[in-house]
């Protein structure tokens, strides 16, 4: 038994390791992976450091129970979660079609989890031991804390603490958590009566014994009333976060759901201390004979620099779980790590990414948050940057230095994505722009406009102007002076709430005019926690409380995702149809300026767009005109990367 291994998944292993009984069994819908990309390697590798023996049950068969007792009843408690991704999310795409791959499975293995694992497994784990303590956590649970609108069923759907049974939840991050969970179990205290720490929810049968508390609408209310459903979504955004926020109790029927505010986040030496336990860096080996767990390779050789988001884009989740105030770990902590990976067998010289939710945030947006928090009612970059926000890269770009300059390193990519508007924000941006450009784009770099309608952008919280055109025009400078061939991928989203037929149309002229086409548009995804999805379900904007346009219809939405990809001939039909349908005719004929084609055109479902010499410079992927972007590549199969090099006013765009 050699002093770093993996966790027990088997009375065999826990025979090694001369144990009886777990502490504690951590069943999880993923493959295990020992790596802390992952929040069972982390939740499991903090409770070994604290001094608890821990088991892991990784995708148990969910049939019968036996898999839920292969390690025996745990001395303290069960902890569950759903995985990395959201169950559902990970079986189902926006249409709600199965997924044909699990990142988290042993050789992409589909349906080796059932949907809302979490309520599956902890049903079983009752069946099995009726009197053991139950502890849920993860991203499954954390967006599920209360009432919550269920895309897949189309309906309003209970606390999952309701559905699962489960003693208490663990929301965010949890590591400051589990370990007091873990303390309170030891000294005798059942789970259910766990009810004074914060990033915690349990429930009660009456408020007798809860105090300062806000009460939200209850979960008939939000069920009957779309508008209680939005004061509700609202009233969690506004107290989620550690310095301000206050208690949250939300009724199902007759007995209560009580958050606690949320946990601090780990400050930077507690950061550490987490990415520096004993990871095995790598899927458990009995997974080798199925080749491995797909899951793995994106962040085998990737380093976690931060936490947390201020970004606060209206559709990602990552508010309601990790917050708006960014942590990071120090740069000691990282280039010790780097320096690690140089030494692993199958390292090649690249580092495939160094960031986290936002790769260029290193710390909270200002001074003001660590003692007082985020703003209740203000973002920090829309609908433009704060005055009081910190906009220095000067310490990113340190440490890409110090990782790209490790022996043994050749490249040290930037993957997450950065915020292009917080680049631009920094008016000292020069030597991080060429340094990105020269050092750490690899090949492609990933930036997310996701439109370019005003008011779209604005249910978003996305900023809106020529921020990203002038953004595209330097990079592309400064990759022309370096004899540089790089391309921006720009993320887009259709159908998301607030877009009409109209802006869609606007976004299609937008990339006509920078010659680019999407190979994939992602169609927005409602998913638990996040305001788009309020908006979604309710037809309302909780900020104001006014109605929102939600494209919902199949048709609507097919015609919003065509109109991206108007020159693909297969999406012909339903472009002409959402143009004539939103009476842009002009954009039908033979004009520059012209979409497609129309019908009586031979070529009508050949080349779409403008003059015959316009179509044949696309047809030979390198356009002459003035103002077209030029070479098409193909990104790994999943994107047609571009090269933007006109300005905003060439481009005649709509911002």
């Amino acid at each position: 038994m050699t002093e770093k291994d993996f966790l027990p998944i088997s009375k065999e292993d826990m025979e090694k390791r001369g144990w009886e009984q777990c502490d504690f069994v951590l069943v999880t819908a993923d493959a295990y992976i020992d790596h802390h990309s992952f929040g069972t390697a982390i939740i499991s590798r903090v409770l070994e450091h604290a001094g608890y023996k821990v088991g892991i049950i990784a995708q148990p068969n969910w049939k019968d129970t036996a898999d839920f007792m292969k390690l025996g009843k745990p001395r303290l408690a069960f902890l569950v979660n759903g995985g990395n991704m959201d169950p559902m999310v990970n079986h189902y795409t926006v249409s709600k079609r199965l997924r044909e791959k699990d990142m988290y499975s042993p050789g992409g293995k589909m349906g080796l989890r059932p949907d809302r694992s979490t309520i599956v497994y902890c049903n079983k784990i009752r069946e099995a031991y009726k009197d053991v303590d139950i502890v849920i956590g993860g991203i499954e649970a954390s967006l599920r804390r209360f009432a919550h609108y269920d895309y897949w069923s189309d309906k309003v759907r209970k606390s999952i603490l309701v559905d699962s049974g489960a003693d208490l939840l663990v929301y965010g991050m949890s590591e400051k958590q589990i370990v007091k969970v873990a303390e309170a179990l030891n000294d005798g205290l059942a789970a259910k009566y766990i009810r004074y720490l914060d990033g915690t929810c349990y429930m009660v049968d009456s408020l007798d014994e809860v105090y300062d508390y806000k009460l939200l609408p209850s979960y008939k209310e939000v069920c009957e009333d779309k508008i209680k459903y939005a004061m509700a979504y609202k009233m969690q955004e506004d107290e989620q976060d550690h310095a301000r926020g206050v208690t949250l109790v939300q009724e199902h029927n007759g007995k209560y759901v009580v958050q606690n505010k949320p946990e601090k986040p780990l400050v930077r030496e507690e950061l550490d201390e987490v990415y520096a336990l004993p990871y095995m860096k790598n899927y458990h080996p009995i997974y080798e004979k199925e080749g491995g767990v797909p899951a793995i390779e994106e962040v085998k050789f990737s380093l976690v620099s931060s936490r947390g988001c201020f970004g606060n884009c209206s559709f990602c989740a990552i508010t309601l779980h990790q917050g708006r105030v960014v942590t990071s770990r120090s740069q000691e902590s990282i280039v010790e790590e780097a320096e690690a990976i140089t030494h692993m067998p199958d390292f090649k010289g690249y580092i495939h990414d160094v960031g986290g939710p936002t790769a260029n945030f290193r710390g909270p947006a200002c001074s003001k948050q660590l003692e007082h928090g985020a703003c209740k009612n203000k973002q920090c970059l829309t609908p433009g940057p704060c005055k009081a926000m910190h906009k220095d890269h000067e310490e990113y770009l340190q440490l890409l230095r110090k990782v790209r300059n490790i022996p043994g390193v050749k490249k040290a990519f930037i993957r997450s994505g950065i915020r292009y508007d917080y680049v631009m924000a920094d008016k000292n941006n020069d030597k991080f722009f060429e340094e990105l450009v020269e050092h750490h784009v690899s090949g492609q770099l990933k930036v997310a406009p996701e439109h370019i309608s005003k008011e779209v952008l604005a249910y978003m919280g996305k900023p809106s102007g020529k921020i990203f055109d002038d953004f595209c025009d330097k990079f592309y400078a400064i990759n022309k002076r370096l004899g540089k061939k790089q391309y921006i991928i720009p993320y887009l989203m259709s159908s998301h709430p607030g877009s009409r037929l109209q802006d869609a149309i606007e976004l299609a002229e937008y990339l006509r005019d920078i010659h680019y086409q999407p190979e994939q548009v992602q169609d927005f995804y409602p998913t638990p926690g996040t305001l788009s999805t309020a908006m979604f379900y309710t037809g309302i904007d909780p900020r104001t409380l006014k109605p929102v346009y939600v494209p919902k219809t199949k048709r609507e939405k097919a015609m919003q995702r065509a109109l991206l990809q108007y020159r693909n001939p297969k999406k012909y039909e339903i472009v002409y149809e959402a143009l004539v349908e939103a009476g842009r005719e002009d954009l039908i004929g033979y004009g520059p300026k012209c979409l497609i084609r129309p019908k009586e055109s031979s070529q009508a479902k050949g080349n779409f767009k403008g003059s015959k010499n316009n179509t044949k410079n696309r047809q030979n992927g390198n356009s002459k005109s003035k103002n077209n972007v030029g070479q098409g590549k193909k990104g790994k199969g999943k994107e047609k990367a571009i090269s933007y090099k006109t300005s905003s006013t060439k481009r005649k765009s709509k911002y």
